[in-house]
């Protein structure tokens, strides 16, 4: 088993990564009937996305002799209804190092091939863009 899911009630769970004992909370967002006091389910997912593509570009970067520390992006998660769903993630990755040509363009398809970027329903917009010092 990977994690453990627990219920708490008023819509809020508890995830506890089983290896690490990591947790943490997700709560319903506002938009549907929620607190909005912790990630939403679905922005686990869309954050999640983030997260795959710079874990797997700092694999890449350090076999390249490159520090991606300092790296972020800002996640922006669009809902549709009927059903509810994601409807459209953009990512903006923010690099605040620079880089020749060759490497940024190996690392920019390792983060569009992220296993996270593969798993989503190919219905929803992936809108990414990376944004070099």
């Amino acid at each position: 088993m990977t994690s453990k899911v627990t219920y708490l009630g008023n819509l809020r769970t508890e995830s506890v990564h089983l290896k690490s004992n990591n947790s943490y909370l997700t709560d319903a967002p506002t938009d549907n009937n929620g607190k909005g006091e912790a990630f939403s389910p679905t922005d686990t997912v869309t954050t999640g996305l983030a997260s795959c593509m710079i874990t797997v570009m700092g694999i890449k970067a350090r076999n390249l002799g490159v520090d991606m520390s300092g790296t972020t992006a800002h996640v922006t998660k669009t809902m549709a209804s009927n059903p509810r769903r994601i409807s459209k993630i953009e990512v903006a990755l923010e690099f605040p190092f620079e880089a020749d040509e060759k490497t940024r363009k190996i690392l920019e398809h390792t983060a569009n091939t992220c296993p996270v970027h593969y798993s989503l329903h190919p219905d929803i917009e992936k809108d990414i863009t990376f944004n070099w010092k």
